[in-house]
C-alpha cells in the first residue's frame, strides 16, 4: 500500500513539520497496518489531498481517520525548537 499526503503550498508549515508529519503518520499507520513498510509520503502541492493506492475502501477510510487524528494531535507529537 502506498500513501501520499499533499499539503497546499498556500498553507506553509513550520520548519521540519512535513518530515515530522510523515514520521508520525507512518508510525500510526504501521500500528494498524503492520505490513505497510513506511510507504508514506508527505509533500507540498497545489492542494491538500490524500491518495491511497493498493488498499480497500475500508482501509482508505481508516487511513483518512488516522490522518485526521494525527493532524489534530500535532501539539502532542510536533516539538519546535
Amino acid at each position: 500500500m502506498r500513501i501520499e499526503v499533499t499539503i497546499a503550498k498556500t498553507s506553509p508549515l513550520p520548519a521540519g513539520a512535513v518530515d515530522a508529519l510523515a514520521g508520525e503518520l507512518s508510525r500510526r499507520i504501521h500500528h494498524y497496518f503492520p505490513d505497510n513498510d513506511g510507504n508514506v509520503t508527505v509533500r507540498y502541492a497545489t492542494a491538500n489531498s490524500l491518495s491511497v493506492l493498493g488498499a480497500t475502501k475500508e482501509d482508505k477510510a481508516r487511513i483518512s481517520e488516522i490522518l485526521q487524528e494525527t493532524w489534530e494531535s500535532a501539539d502532542d507529537w510536533f516539538i519546535t525548537d
